[in-house]
């Protein structure tokens, strides 16, 4: 009788990197979380067209020296989302965990993410941010819109520390999205969803690469790629003026059959005409992005392109 020899499980760390000056005492936590454990594990680095010559001879030799771990350069920054899908395209594990690269995201709480990984998708839940103000603000705003257009479950706030499970992340890839929004893209996949308590740690050099017009394009991508949130709220605004514009000409009509009464005052005519008039061509704007978004998809334009790879493939 032939015994099976049962291959320990594959974890893929797939980091979205941008001018990171942490990467090699990064790779070396991430090593030291696996230490004693059972799984093997590769951590899958994505430059995402750094504008820092150095980061990408760093990732090279990083590949080089260590058989765990593989690197692909971006042609140029695609942003952390589409990134983030290139690295878990070119993950091969049985779950796959998602960090950022500057050391806010503690990789010893990787274990805490692995012991609840009979889950489809486990989200590490920042105890205290560290972030600034500005973005702390901007991610409470955006986190109330996440759980309005998503449907995240009550009690589970979003984080980029998340594992995915296998059949997730196979979801995931299928999908067409010319503007990517992981957590959309994931909770269609499954809502068996946990969270987890994990550290943040503050940033030990440089600043966060998400800026005003980062965080803005980020979310558009939620609410116009993702949603069809503007299109019904446009209608239903719509449908509320004209309402309102029926009523007032009823009303109109009425004094003058019945009372004789003539309106006059050509200011709150002409009021009037620019607050429809307005909503109209909001209406159009909204619209217009939406078929721009549209046309982009049929043109099934990638979403990011590789210019090399470094390091090895990982054991079969």
């Amino acid at each position: 009788m032939t015994e099976t020899v049962r291959t320990a499980e594959l974890v893929s760390v797939v980091i979205p990197v941008y001018n990171s000056p942490s990467l090699e005492a990064l790779v070396h936590r991430i090593a030291s979380a696996f230490e004693g454990r059972s799984e093997r594990f590769e951590i899958i680095l994505v430059d995402d067209g750094s504008t820092d010559p150095a980061v990408w001879p760093a990732l090279d030799s990083l590949a080089r020296g260590g058989q765990s771990i593989r690197a692909v350069q971006l042609t140029r920054n695609f942003g952390q989302q589409a990134a983030t899908l290139c690295g878990m395209r070119e993950a091969r594990g049985d779950v796959v965990i998602t960090m950022d690269d500057d050391l806010q995201h503690d990789p010893a709480d990787i274990p805490l993410l692995l012991a609840q990984r009979e889950h489809d998708i486990v989200i590490g839940q920042l105890v205290r941010s560290e972030h600034g103000p500005f973005r702390r603000l901007a991610s409470t705003a955006k986190g109330l819109f996440d759980r309005a257009i998503i449907g995240i479950p009550k009690g589970v706030r979003l984080s980029s520390f998340r594992l995915l499970r296998r059949t997730v992340v196979d979801g995931i890839l299928t999908m067409r999205a010319t503007h990517p929004f992981l957590p959309a893209l994931m909770f269609h996949v499954s809502k068996d969803v946990v969270g987890v308590p994990v550290t943040h740690s503050r940033r030990p050099s440089g600043r966060s690469g998400y800026t005003f017009s980062r965080l803005l394009r980020l979310f558009s991508n939620l609410v116009i790629s993702n949603s069809s949130i503007l299109l019904r709220v446009a209608a239903f605004a719509g449908l509320l003026l004209a309402c309102v514009s029926f009523g007032l000409a009823a009303a109109v009509i009425y004094r003058k059959i019945v009372h004789g009464i003539s309106v006059q005052g050509w200011t709150s005519l002409f009021a009037s005409t620019l607050l429809i008039g307005g909503a109209v061509l909001m209406s159009v704007g909204v619209i217009g992005e939406y078929l721009i978004r549209i046309i982009e998809s049929s043109d099934s334009r990638p979403i990011y392109f590789i210019r090399r790879r470094a390091g090895n493939c990982p054991e079969t």
